[in-house]
């Protein structure tokens, strides 16, 4: 008979709005001189520097280390699982003749996405010179034929005291003089490092940008995986209603963006873009700029070159350059069947795209001061605690509680630009953060709107020169775009 096994109630570290910053709250000078919103109430310890007038730079520290190890069991690549799962495994781990821990814990709703429960299955529980000790319990647990890893306790989203080690920007554009701006570095194919893109750019500090694409051909992963525009050249598609970072000259705001491409042939016959600087899909029409900087690619579709005109000077079999000051729309399947019937060499095909703000429902003109910077996640939206992961993508149980270390970015009341970055994956050392504790905190840093940027392993922030933060694969990692901060010219 199936025994019913030991069921512990796991305590979240759910960072409420009631425990967070006042609605608008917004530093008068510096730092909030309140009590830091995550872990033990209390005041962090910082620092303060000046990087040019009106670009402010802290650290910030907070909190002690009290978490360890345990194991945790891995079921489909998981460590959550369904309570029959959970029940299963438990029994694995028992067979193998040690105690197992059944943890059921909820993941609490946000705005887009509903609350769920799910169980763990844990064994033991170590301090943190104990690594060593968890580490031969996943061999014993091998041998018997389940699968499970040392997992660090202060990454599971649950309670903890820490500490957070935070990196922060604020940016007063009533007092600085330059500019914000957004880079993909020398291609939107490659990713690049965000030290080597605000060398190119001089900038004063840059953190990496939002998302790219990890599943693509690897020639490609250097794609953003939302908007990107960059000095008003679009350079990667809208998802359609999902948040981004609005960069103009030294404004910026947060909101829902949409973009739209069609291409239109002389004798008068269109077709939608839908693709921009990336892999087509089956009988898309995709546009690639001199920005890809690399060929195209090699499949059995078709391209018509374009010079700055949209004269048709050329129409090739897929897989070429994008020469400087053209652009090559790609056809695969009925879309390349367009291209030879609509856009004969010689021909003209004129494309014309539009960027849509989906909270004013006006078009954003795309000047040469306008830059955005896609592929993020809501976090805060008119000083409330609002996080968006099912509209951005992000709606998994990893990605909403459990602790990363984070890049984000938010805009004031009055127009300041606060970018943040919590240092995580690192034991002892700083715990990162939930989507819930990244809302936290901004909110706490007065931001009216806010989003959550790529984090993880790129998570990077460069102050002049220097990689100011710990990134958590022990390098800085190539990524695909980066939000930079320039001095006046």
């Amino acid at each position: 008979m199936r025994r019913r096994l030991f069921v512990a109630a796991a305590a979240l570290a759910v960072t409420t709005p009631a425990l967070s910053a006042p609605a608008f709250a917004e530093p008068v000078s510096g730092l909030p001189a309140t009590s830091f919103p995550l872990g033990t109430p209390g005041i962090p310890k910082t620092a303060a520097k000046s990087l040019a007038p009106g670009v402010s730079y802290f650290s910030v520290i907070h909190g002690t280390s009290g978490d360890g190890y345990t194991v945790s069991v891995i079921v489909g690549g998981k460590d959550f699982m369904t309570e029959a799962n959970a029940q299963a495994q438990a029994e694995a781990v028992l067979a193998a003749g040690l105690t197992p821990t059944v943890v059921k814990f909820t993941r609490p709703a946000v705005a887009d996405y509903p609350a769920a429960d799910f169980w763990s299955v844990h064994v033991g529980s170590w301090p943190l010179s104990g690594k060593a000790a968890a580490a031969k319990v996943v061999t014993q647990l091998k041998d018997a034929g389940v699968t499970a890893k040392v997992d660090y306790q202060g990454d599971d989203g649950f309670v903890t005291t820490g500490p957070w080690k935070v990196k922060v920007i604020v940016v007063d554009p009533r007092t600085f003089r330059g500019s914000f701006q957004a880079s993909i570095g020398t291609s939107t194919a490659k990713r690049e490092k965000v030290s080597s893109m605000a060398a190119a750019a001089g900038a004063i500090a840059a953190v990496n940008g939002g998302f790219f694409d990890i599943h693509t051909l690897p020639a490609f992963r250097g794609d953003p995986t939302g908007i990107s525009v960059v000095g008003g050249k679009l350079l990667s598609e809208a998802v359609p209603n999902r948040v981004g970072l609005v960069l103009k000259g030294r404004s910026a705001r947060v909101t829902e963006l949409s973009s739209a491409t069609v291409a239109r042939a002389a004798d008068g016959s269109s077709t939608p873009v839908t693709g921009i600087n990336r892999v087509p899909k089956p009988d898309e029409l995709v546009l690639y700029t001199e920005e890809l900087g690399r060929a195209t690619p090699s499949d059995d579709g078709a391209e018509a070159v374009l010079d700055a005109t949209g004269k048709v000077i050329k129409v090739r079999d897929a897989g070429g350059t994008v020469p400087k000051g053209t652009r090559v729309l790609h056809g695969v399947g009925t879309a390349a069947d367009w291209l030879w019937e609509h856009a004969p060499q010689g021909s003209a095909v004129k494309v014309v795209t539009k960027v849509t703000d989906m909270r004013t429902r006006k078009g954003i003109p795309l000047t040469p001061d306008t830059n955005i910077i896609g592929g993020a996640v809501g976090l805060v939206r008119g000083g409330k605690t609002a996080i968006t992961p099912g509209r951005d993508g992000m709606a998994n149980t990893s990605m909403i509680l459990r602790r990363h270390p984070r890049t984000l970015a938010g805009v004031t009341r009055t127009g300041k630009l606060i970018i943040a970055l919590v240092d995580g994956r690192a034991p002892g050392g700083s715990v990162g953060a939930s989507f819930f504790e990244a809302a936290a905190l901004m909110r706490w840093l007065g931001a009216r709107d806010a989003v959550n940027l790529d984090g993880g392993g790129s998570s990077t922030m460069v102050v002049g020169k220097k990689v100011v933060n710990k990134p958590s694969d022990g390098v800085e990692r190539g990524v695909g775009d980066a939000l930079l901060v320039v001095g006046a010219r």
